[in-house]
């Protein structure tokens, strides 16, 4: 059974009269432990898909399905809740809270889904270890490089034990040595511990580690590759 689905997904954004379509009739399955990307230049709909796919925004046309469960048919309030219990994200801008420390970050999902203090930091630590940074618990984000706190973001995804972690282009803030490390983490937790990952990206040092690409271009599915 299929994870993550999209049938016939588009999406038009309306700004002042004028329809700019983003998407254009996408059709994608995205099965559990799959480490694939979707790539494709500026403006093909990459961000927008994944926004789709995770309930941050809706679609003009089409389905999305997690699982057994229709996304685009849920409230607001239904939505934020699925992400909250089922999906992680990463985000370019690392979206980390400046006054809470990297374990306070990486628990705030467990926090809010109301998780004992002494679980969610245990889950917390083991997910800031898991990404190499353990003894960064207790720093905030403003004493933390770039990379740390890319590795801060994908550890608090990690620690709330989604379905499916998405990441919108999560190297792009990153030098090479950061970004390399982060896609090695990525990919052995991956490997070893089975978690999903779909990636929007045009990073090439990020498409040479994933094992499916999905090629957009111009709103639509151009082709896709499978390696390994």
């Amino acid at each position: 059974m299929a994870l993550l689905v999209a049938k016939n997904l588009t999406k038009v954004y309306r700004t002042g009269g004028v329809e700019t379509p983003a998407l254009r009739g996408v059709d994608l399955e995205v099965a559990p432990g799959e480490f694939t990307a979707v790539a494709g230049p500026s403006g093909s709909g990459k961000s927008t898909l994944l926004h789709l796919l995770g309930g941050l925004d809706l679609p003009s046309g089409g389905e999305v399905w997690l699982e057994e469960v229709r996304v685009d048919r849920l409230s607001r309030a239904a939505r934020a809740r699925l992400r909250l219990m089922r999906i992680g994200f990463v985000f370019q801008a690392y979206n980390l809270i400046p006054v809470l420390t990297a374990l306070e970050n990486a628990a705030f999902v467990l926090e809010l889904r109301g998780v004992p203090r002494a679980e969610r930091e245990a889950r917390a630590m083991e997910a800031l270890r898991a990404m190499g940074i353990a003894e960064l618990a207790h720093r905030r984000p403003n004493q933390l490089s770039g990379g740390q706190q890319q590795r801060v973001a994908v550890a608090r995804a990690l620690a709330a034990r989604p379905r499916v972690v998405l990441a919108d282009e999560p190297t792009a803030n990153l030098d090479s040595k950061n970004g390399l490390a982060l896609i090695e983490l990525m990919r052995r937790l991956n490997e070893e511990a089975g978690v999903t990952f779909l990636f929007s990206t045009h990073d090439p040092r990020l498409l040479a580690h994933v094992r499916r690409v999905v090629y957009l271009e111009d709103g639509r599915i151009a082709g896709e590759e499978r390696r390994g």
